[in-house]
């Protein structure tokens, strides 16, 4: 039995792309508003973003992460911009890897989640210390960065792991909700959002 080809990420933008953008910027916003509202360990600012990726390839997925972050930073908060860069990055990982597992079940997301995850605190950590001198405004991950810094732990190593222990957790959640509403999408629909995404 031959293997079944992998799929080529997609690289270009259709008519599909362009409505499903607003949709899941909408989705994304309204995440991240729920989540720190109520003060929550998580961001809850990438549903959206992942499943536009898993929906419609890597390009459409960082288009729609660094449209979310442009509209969050206009209307709520101005360090959102700061991290349109982490909502691309998170849109290209998830887009590329998930083309090939969005169909093999919940084990390959959570591999998708920690890779996503590892990639959003990669990127982020070098603007945390620029900007927040290494903390993240996650009131959970920051405890963690001051107890690690008055341990004596370096800097970016404390910044990386206050990013890491929200990411993870983050991502990981985020991947699964995202595969879920995928998962519950009518076929006829994903296959035409597919059929772009492959074009």
């Amino acid at each position: 039995m031959s293997a079944k080809p992998k799929t080529t990420p997609a690289f270009t933008l259709s008519t599909m792309s362009l409505v499903l953008i607003p949709v899941v910027v909408g989705i994304n916003y309204i995440g991240k508003l729920f989540a720190q509202t109520l003060k929550l360990p998580l961001w809850l600012d990438s549903i959206g973003t992942i499943l536009a990726a898993f929906l419609n390839g890597p390009i459409v997925g960082a288009i729609a992460g660094l449209i979310n972050n442009l509209i969050y930073g206009l209307t709520v908060d101005t360090m959102s911009f700061v991290y349109a860069i982490t909502s691309v990055a998170i849109g290209l990982v998830s887009g590329v890897v998930g083309i090939n597992y969005i169909g093999r079940g919940v084990l390959p997301m959570l591999g998708i989640g920690l890779l996503v995850g590892i990639a959003a605190a990669l990127v982020s950590t070098p603007l945390n210390v620029i900007f927040w001198g290494g903390q993240t405004g996650n009131v959970w991950g920051d405890a963690l960065f001051a107890a690690l810094r008055k341990g004596g732990f370096p800097l970016w190593g404390a910044s990386f792991l206050d990013e890491f222990v929200v990411d993870i957790p983050d991502k990981v959640a985020t991947v699964i909700v995202a595969w879920l509403i995928f998962k519950g999408l009518p076929k006829r629909l994903t296959r035409l959002f597919r059929r772009g995404a492959s074009a």
